[in-house]
């Protein structure tokens, strides 16, 4: 086997390769036969038998002894911690698979070669009850169980109320599962509007509600919406009607625009006193979601809604957002039992000052109002080196008067003025006292404030009973949905919506996504793309910027360490350079023989820098390289 050690510190590398290696501990535990340096551009090839005879075969790169030994024990250790806490992933698609070891020779480069894995659509099944689910199995299913709506938007130009917004069942553009089809929105800068009838109503009795489906950004998402409405039973709504207008009891799904990003759930309540319907919002949820809109991945949107009004919301079956309807709502459903009385009005003589002036006090008679701010400093006198007969401004030496310049149309010409040098140390021209502050001045005279004997208080309006309140404590027992739909304005089209389904049961939800979304999530490659971890990780801190700061020291603390360890030169490396020039000093022939082994030393240096600079090393070069070191060590070669 093959064991590739991707790294800067070896044989003077140019550059990090993109991707690191998460599987480099476990290899490294493996018995090793053969050790493949990899530099970029290139291969330095090291048979070895374990992993101490790499030390040996390093010597001409610079590694010479125990202490370096050592080091590189230590430089190795601190590059598998790097890499494993910067949590980096590897993709097959750069170029690396660890499945299949690649030999080398020579000045033959490494290439693999990426299938397109591609596996056939099978179509899901439904494994227990549900108000509505969906597939898209078949194109002819729009304009059939799907309406594209023929309504006009009230209220705006005629040119913008239409829905006139494309929609097709297709296969998307990048998909690895063959023959699945999706609901796509194919138009921007449009309206679009299109629905369907559900199976069975939604009455909200004792069942929990479970809303989940697919979204695809294939082009990203640059301002528009992904969501659903689940419009309210009605048995005059017509499909082909349905615009912004008509009455919905849920809406729920991503939206964004710019850097407003939103995962809406809204939720219709019915004032059970004026019978008005007003919209509740969710809280924005605490969980990140930013990813959804740029990795171009298929994710999954799920909504809980319990009987008992707690709610949660899922993003890829992770959980974002969660709260409780009566208390995380945005207007709460129930009002206040007392309001303001919106009659009651502030008395005229309602003193609410603090403070007043107080109006026995008188200006003192000393107190002078036009006593200037400062005054000339009389005891000052002029520093000792002012030149007064010099300039402040001197005329530019190196300037010259333009060629164009004209006397008669521009003027006597004037070299552009420059601080005197002479003045920067104390200073120069005509010397004046300075000012200070005048200590007699006040200022002018004004009353001072005193406590208002009349003050009252803040003014509040009387509080009464609220003539609108009521309290509703199942706001989980909405409107009954009678259909589902997509009423959007996108400015990014590619938009696919696939497997829709509403049930009252968690399990049969979770199913119905290990038949769909998780096949899809494992042959995208999201759990294992370098790519994708990157995008969760930019937007994550785009949702909170203080990420940034753990990002910082995540990779600056383990790179310090690394090269602090590995280009550290200790002080008994000095030792043992001490030591190994007495014992050539004793053993040779006196000066010349040391000053030879100086030069040999100098020699082998230079070699080492060569080598650190090359990109490319053949087996020759470095059995080369350590048999120049072996005779220098053992003197025995001329």
């Amino acid at each position: 086997m093959s064991v590739y050690i991707h790294t800067c510190m070896f044989v003077g590398f140019n550059s990090i390769p993109s991707t690191l290696s998460t599987h480099l501990m476990h290899r490294a535990t493996l018995a090793v036969s053969t050790i493949q340096i990899h530099e970029i551009g290139g291969f330095v090839p090291c048979p070895c038998e374990n992993l101490s005879d790499l030390t040996i075969n390093l010597r001409s790169l610079g590694y010479q002894g125990k202490t370096n030994k050592m080091k590189l024990s230590r430089c190795v250790i601190g590059m598998v911690l790097l890499w494993s806490s910067c949590l980096i992933h590897c993709q097959e698609e750069d170029g690396y698979d660890f499945d299949t070891d690649v030999e080398v020779e020579g000045e033959t480069e490494m290439e693999t070669v990426r299938e397109k894995v591609v596996v056939q659509f099978t179509p899901p099944q439904v494994k227990g009850p549900t108000y509505f689910h969906e597939a898209f199995l078949q194109e002819a299913l729009l304009g059939k169980r799907w309406v594209v709506s023929a309504a006009k938007k009230d209220g705006v130009d005629a040119d913008l109320a239409k829905y006139d917004g494309k929609w097709a069942i297709e296969e998307p553009t990048d998909q690895p599962l063959q023959g699945d089809l999706g609901l796509t929105l194919k138009s921007k800068a449009k309206h679009h509007a299109v629905s369907a009838m559900l199976d069975k109503q939604v009455l909200f009795d004792e069942d929990p509600l479970i809303v989940q489906y697919e979204v695809k950004f294939q082009n990203g998402m640059e301002c528009g919406g992904a969501y659903i409405k689940l419009l309210s039973h009605s048995v005059d709504l017509k499909l082909e009607n349905v615009n912004d207008k008509t009455s919905y009891t849920i809406m729920f799904g991503p939206d964004k625009c710019g850097n407003d990003q939103k995962l809406h759930f809204i939720f219709r309540h019915k004032n059970p006193i004026t019978g008005q319907f007003e919209e509740k919002h969710a809280k924005k949820p605490s969980g990140s979601f930013a990813h959804v809109f740029t990795d171009k991945k298929t994710h999954l949107f799920t909504l809980v809604v319990n009987p008992d009004n707690n709610f949660e919301i899922f993003v890829d079956q992770i959980s974002v957002s969660s709260g409780n309807l009566l208390e995380d709502m945005t207007p709460p459903v129930n009002p206040p039992e007392e309001i303001d009385d919106p009659s009651d009005s502030k008395p005229d003589d309602w003193d609410d000052r603090k403070k007043i002036v107080d109006p026995d006090a008188t200006k003192p008679d000393d107190w002078d109002e036009d006593a200037p701010a400062t005054i000339i400093d009389e005891d000052a006198t002029m520093p000792d080196g002012w030149l007064e007969h010099e300039q402040e401004l001197i005329d530019d030496p190196d300037a010259d008067k333009p060629e164009d310049w004209d006397d008669d149309m521009d003027g006597e010409w004037e070299p552009p003025k420059l601080k005197n040098p002479l003045c920067e140390d104390i200073g120069c021209g005509k010397w004046e006292n300075p000012s200070i502050p005048n200590p007699d001045y006040k200022g002018k005279w004004k009353a001072p404030l005193i406590d208002n004997p009349a003050f009252r208080g803040e003014w509040k309006p009387q509080r009464i009973s609220n003539p609108e309140y009521f309290e509703d404590m199942e706001p989980f027992r909405m409107t009954p949905i009678g259909m589902i739909c997509l009423e959007l304005w996108s400015m990014t089209e590619g938009i696919v919506f696939d497997n829709f389904i509403i049930t009252s049961s968690r399990q049969v939800a979770d199913d119905w996504a290990s038949d769909t979304w998780r096949l899809k999530q494992k042959l995208e490659g999201v759990s294992g793309s370098a790519e994708s971890v990157v995008s969760g990780l930019l937007g994550a801190a785009e949702d909170r910027p203080w990420l940034w700061a753990i990002y910082a020291l995540v990779i600056i603390i383990p790179l310090f360490i690394c090269f602090r360890v590995c280009f550290h030169k200790s002080s008994s490396d000095g030792v043992d350079s001490k030591k190994s020039d007495d014992v050539n000093t004793e053993s040779g022939d006196g000066d010349d023989e040391t000053q030879e082994g100086d030069k040999q030393e100098e020699g082998e240096g230079e070699t080492e820098g060569s080598l650190r600079q090359r990109k490319r090393a053949t087996k020759a070069d470095l059995e080369q390289s350590t048999q120049q070191v072996s005779c220098s060590d053992e003197r025995s070669c001329s």
